[in-house]
Order: structure tokens, then sequence, then C-alpha cells
């Protein structure tokens, strides 16, 4: 049995119940010296051969706990101002707040009500902004990073690990909606539902960074090349940072890009535009639009002049679309898609709240001259404004 079966039988076993201090006492050499990547191919595999996701992310923690010994990594793997470093530093920084909520919710219990807790009130506030705010680091790891991972064949990890998102975002909104109520419930609910609120958020950040740190960093700075690192710093710059901007930034020696030529004007049944006419035209658009080919393939996105109401970086390119949505939605995607190719949907719909805004998202069919399936459109606007007009507007506003 070679190496990478031994390591299958050994996490087969787990799952199956055995103890894992017995297989570690059995298997110690081995253990020791596993690689992050040998890992990750295992699991690959027994995803494959039947056992589910949910399985393998429940047992994650006891893996960790097997393997640790070869997987502790040194504290700065990748330079300064290099994307890991910034993800890493921000896990620092995040795991650094979350600690300080912890510990000024424990001051916290000793104050009689609100009035009298007005200093660690005031730091608590301070501490949720910098929570808020991290949303950044998560949407730079799922919008950047995991499409690079997956376009390597790493595809369960990154979805893995955006479940773990998805919880962490979990946790935070009951802790805002908490902080939010405080005047509205008493000081001993308040400081009782915050300080769990805290504990969970810090067990899970403090376990969910070291399976980052430690398998997933390591493996992209092994496998990922310097043009592609080049492409993760524009799509961080794209997105935000958030606790600190990097001061010093990383970047490999890019290959100098090609002088775009003139490719002519493409005819259309109304018209016919150029290709910088076409892009001009989409960037002035006030929506934003998406393109997913027959084969549920992200092709093309648009940029809109007040900037994109969800993020959306080059990486997505070339991904798979269900794999830019969370677990949870995804039956709803591979309907509307099934119902688009079959003929049994022209149009879906949807309105929300997002982020103090109304946003409404539309999905169309596009279908050829033949009424063959090319694809899906999403559109997505802001309609927060609109959706306040009344009577009419007939003069030009002057320019301020």
């Amino acid at each position: 049995m070679d190496r990478k079966e031994i390591l299958k039988d050994i996490l087969k076993r787990i799952h199956s119940g055995e103890n894992p201090e017995k297989i570690k006492e059995e298997f110690r050499e081995l253990l020791e010296s596993v690689s992050e990547e040998e890992i990750v191919k295992v699991e690959e595999e027994l995803i494959q051969e039947g056992v589910s996701r949910e399985e393998i992310h429940k047992l994650c923690e006891v893996h960790l706990q097997l393997f640790k010994e070869g997987l502790e990594s040194k504290e700065h793997i990748a330079p300064e101002g290099h994307p890991i470093f910034i993800l890493m530093e921000e896990h620092r920084l995040l795991l650094k707040f979350s600690k300080e909520l912890k510990e000024t919710l424990e001051k916290l219990k000793g104050f009689k009500d609100l009035k009298s807790a007005k200093e660690p009130i005031e730091v608590i506030e301070h501490i949720i902004s910098h929570l808020k705010d991290s949303e950044k680091h998560y949407l730079r790891e799922e919008n950047v990073l995991f499409p690079i991972l997956e376009k390597h064949g790493v595809t369960q990890p990154p979805a893995i690990m955006w479940m773990e998102h998805d919880r962490i975002r979990e946790i935070k909104k009951g802790l805002y909606s908490t902080f939010d109520r405080r005047e509205k419930i008493s000081f001993e609910e308040f400081v009782e539902n915050l300080s769990k609120g805290s504990v969970e958020l810090f067990d899970m950040l403090s376990s969910h960074f070291y399976k980052e740190n430690n398998i997933l960093f390591p493996l992209s700075m092994r496998i990922f090349t310097d043009e592609e690192w080049n492409e993760v710093m524009v799509g961080f710059d794209d997105v935000g940072y958030c606790c600190f901007t990097p001061q010093k930034r990383w970047s490999a020696e890019a290959k100098k890009e090609p002088e775009r030529k003139e490719t002519g004007r493409i005819e259309f049944e109304t018209g016919s535009l150029s290709p910088e006419e076409i892009e001009g035209i989409f960037k002035a658009l006030p929506i934003d639009i998406s393109f997913v080919d027959k084969d549920d393939i992200v092709r093309f996105y648009s940029e809109s002049p007040q900037g994109r109401i969800f993020v959306r970086t080059k990486a997505v390119i070339g991904r798979k679309v269900q794999q830019c949505h969370p677990q949870k939605s995804l039956h709803i995607v591979n309907r509307i898609l099934e119902e688009f190719k079959n003929g049994k949907r022209d149009v879906a719909e949807f309105w929300i709240d997002y982020r103090g805004k109304l946003v409404h998202i539309r999905y169309f069919p596009v279908m050829d001259k033949n009424g063959n399936y090319l694809g899906c459109i999403e559109v997505t606007q802001d309609i927060t404004k609109i959706k306040k007009i009344e009577g009419e507007k007939r003069l030009l506003d002057e320019p301020e």
C-alpha cells in the first residue's frame, strides 16, 4: 500500500469511529512528515468515493489534531506585502479583536447597567466596526483566491472554508443584532447573549484561521505561479482591505501584455459596434451584468460607473457558476438554470435589502436565432432611489 493509500485508510478509520490517539501512535513517523497537499488530495478522493463534504468538515478538527506535528508552519510563509502575508496578518488582527471582545465582555459582567458601562460599551462598538469591515477579508478569499485554487484542481477545501465563512457571518450577525438591541432588552440578557456569541466567534475564528494558515495558504504558495499571484494582488486591490491597508505591495516581474489591436466592427441586426464601444457601453450602464454560458461557466461581468453591488473579480472568469454561490442556495441556482435550458422559464427575479439598499436581481436565458440555449445573464440593480420616485420630472438638473 503506497503512502497516499495509507493516509486514506487512516482517515477512513477515523470516520468509522476509531480512536485517533491509537492511530496517531501507530503511524507517528508518517503523520509527522505529511504535507498539506497530501491531506487535500486524500480528502478530495474520499469525497469522490462518497464521503459527504459535511462529514469531512465535521471531522476536520480531528484530522488537524492527527496531522498537527506535520502541519505546523513557520510564522511567515510569504514575503511582506504578498497576498498570503496580508491574509495571515488579518487573521492575527481579527483574532486579536475577537479575543479583546471576549475579555471586554468578561469585564462587563461586573457592571449593573449600560449607563455605568459606558467605557466597555465603546470598546465593544469599536471592535464590532472592525468585525463588520472584515467582510472584505472573506470576499477576497472567495472571489480571488478560491477560484485559482479550483483551477489547480483543489475544489473541496475552498468549498469547506466557504461553509465556515457563512457560519462566521451568522455568528457575527447575531452579535450585531444583540448589540443593536441593547436598549430594548435587559442588561443581563444583553451581556449573556453577547458573551456567548463572542466565545463562539473566538473559537470559530481560531479553528478556521488555523486550517487556512497551515493547509490552504501553504498549498497555495506551493502551486500558484508568479503570474497568478500578480492576478491575486490585482483582485485583492479591487475588493479592498480590512483592519489595515498594506504599506508594502508585493509583485512579481509581470509579463508585458500585448498591445490591443483594432479588430474591426461587430455587425448586429440593428447596427454595428467596435469592441471599444461595446466595452464602453457595458461600463456606462447603471446596472451590473454577468453572463454564464450554456455549460454554466462564468464568461463575463460588467463594471458599472457606481461600482458593482456584489463583488466580482477576474478570478471568477472560467469558474463554474455553482462555485460562486453558497452551498445553501445551490438548489435554487440549479433549478433556474435547468428551467431556462428546458424552456420552462424565461425570467427569475428577486429583490433583497442589502447593506441599506433595495437590490433588484433578475436572471434571463440567452438564446440564438434558432432558440438554442446559449447561457444566462444576471442583471443586478440598486432600485432604492427609483422606488422613491413620485410625480414627474421634465427638466434637466444643472450640473453642480
